[in-house]
């Protein structure tokens, strides 16, 4: 089964000297990395392990609504 497609946000963080990638229809879901390709992998990986926790635990898991818009 393929795992659903959310929006990552992806942004360099002078902080953390690194990547980061936010899941935002995920609470929670983050994941960085060195390179931005790394970044996005690695959230990829967290992505799923959000869905398999989630189902494991009952939690409702939302369904991908593509392109968030910011108001």
């Amino acid at each position: 089964m393929e795992t659903p497609r959310y929006e990552m946000i992806v942004w360099w963080s002078t902080e953390d000297d690194a990547f980061v990638v936010d899941v935002p229809e995920l609470p929670g879901c983050m994941a960085h990395g060195n390179t931005r390709a790394e970044a996005i992998a690695n959230a990829e990986e967290a992505v799923a392990f959000w869905l398999q926790t989630a189902t494991e635990d009952g939690i409702p898991v939302p369904e991908p609504k593509g392109r968030l818009v910011v108001a």
